[in-house]
């Protein structure tokens, strides 16, 4: 990638009074890692697809692999990470597992970045 002039600074020069207060700010290493895991789960396609529709609905794999048209289990790996992060749940009911959305903060989560990516182009 090259670096275009106006992604760089053309002088170098501090800002102590900004640099100490994002240095006093700085969340700790494992904090960091834990929303980076967390970003990475969200960054996959098909796993932004399955958010999409649980965001509506509570489903099972069967229904998910019917509306995504995959096969159960693709689905299913998708949804062993989502879970993993925490980002939905499962409950067991007979022979089906239904998912779900984790909590009301992975529902936020979706509302934010659809309205991140909403924005008209000319404000970012």
């Amino acid at each position: 990638m090259t670096e275009k002039k106006e992604d760089v600074c053309q002088e170098e020069c501090f800002h102590p009074d900004s640099l100490q207060k994002a240095k006093n700010a700085m969340m700790p290493q494992e904090t960091l890692q834990d929303l980076a895991e967390l970003f990475k789960a969200l960054g996959d396609h098909t796993r932004v697809r399955i958010l999409n529709a649980l965001y509506h609905a509570e489903l099972c794999v069967c229904d998910l692999t019917v509306l995504l048209d995959m096969s159960q289990s693709a689905v299913s790996h998708q949804l062993r990470v989502l879970r993993a992060g925490k980002i939905v749940k499962s409950r067991k009911e007979g022979k089906n597992v239904f998912y779900s959305l984790d909590d009301v903060h992975i529902q936020k989560l979706i509302e934010l970045g659809l309205e991140h990516v909403s924005e008209p182009m000319c404000r970012r």
